[in-house]
């Protein structure tokens, strides 16, 4: 993965969850509870979160699959993952971290029921590699769980592009002192496929056998649910 890329997510991972919130306006935490809900996540199953960040939906897979589950946080920046033991402090909730490029996981084939990535897939530098790799470390019959931007539709969609293009770089400059990271992440945004674009792209890894697409906050965002089978 790029060197750029993850000196860029070390300079902002302290206010990573603060952005978050502010950008999504605190939506992103249920955005996330209810890919765990979708997924069909039971107690007793192992997860592997890709590009994990600080650990957000890790967390809301750990409560579900309790203390007899397994949950992996892993990003490609340590600076990211640093965050993550705090955090299990304050909720309780332990995780196992590890440094993981999603385009060349070191885990064993089948080792999983359910592989994640949440606002990460579009900035790793191949998207169907990585998507590749996340399935062949899915256990026959598990599932994929990708949540992504994606553009809302109808007269939202032009506030939706001043929001991205003037707003969100002037918070990352006020709150997170980074201009250059809160500008790129909207433009890679705009430039990803959303909605069935990227559910086409995602069936184009062999393992996949069927994509549910669900659009959050007027496709804002959307939930993504591949189906494996090998």
């Amino acid at each position: 993965m790029s060197e750029q890329v993850r000196t860029m997510f070390a300079a902002i991972a302290g206010k990573y969850d603060v952005m978050n919130t502010v950008l999504t306006f605190g939506m992103h935490h249920a955005w996330r509870r209810r890919a765990v809900r979708l997924s069909g996540a039971a107690g007793g199953m192992s997860v592997l979160d890709c590009a994990s960040g600080t650990g957000d939906l890790a967390f809301e897979f750990k409560k579900v699959v309790g203390t007899n589950g397994v949950v992996v946080a892993t990003d490609f920046c340590k600076e990211m993952l640093d965050v993550i033991p705090s955090k299990s402090k304050d909720n309780g909730l332990a995780l196992q971290v590890e440094v993981a490029d999603a385009m060349n996981l070191q885990y064993p084939d089948n080792s999983y029921d359910i592989v994640s990535i949440s606002y990460g897939i579009r900035n790793v530098d191949n998207p169907v590699t990585a998507l590749t790799e996340m399935a062949r470390v899915t256990k026959n019959g598990g599932k994929l769980v990708i949540i992504e931007t994606g553009m809302p539709t109808g007269i939202a969609k032009v506030g939706y592009r001043i929001f991205a293009q003037y707003i969100v770089p002037l918070l990352g400059r006020l709150i997170a002192r980074n201009t250059q990271a809160y500008t790129y992440l909207p433009e890679t945004a705009s430039r990803f496929p959303y909605g069935n674009a990227f559910a086409t792209l995602v069936r184009t890894v062999p393992a996949i056998a069927d994509v549910r697409v669900v659009p959050l906050m007027l496709g804002a965002s959307y939930i993504y649910i591949a189906s494996v089978q090998k």
